[in-house]
């Protein structure tokens, strides 16, 4: 997870496209020839993009740009402490 890169997702990309980069995303994981290394790579833009689109149901609900990105990191790194 890199907040600079869930923050130029978010600002630059609505949560239409980032939603349809997700599934080709997840379909290409799924492939049975696809090495561990290119599902680390896919992995990391997965969670990216999640972080653009909580980000972007959060602000839509009334949170800053700020509040959202520091909510979304502050979940990842608690599910990382559990």
């Amino acid at each position: 997870m890199k907040l600079p890169i869930i923050r130029q997702f978010y600002q630059n990309q609505t949560p239409e496209k980032l939603e349809a980069t997700l599934e080709v995303l997840e379909s290409f994981c799924e492939f049975r020839n696809v090495s561990d290394e290119d599902i680390n790579v896919a992995g990391e833009l997965i969670t990216n993009i999640c972080g653009a689109l909580e980000v972007h149901a959060n602000v839509k609900n009334g949170m800053s740009e700020k509040d959202a990105l520091n909510s979304f990191a502050q979940k990842v790194m608690g599910s990382i402490d559990k």
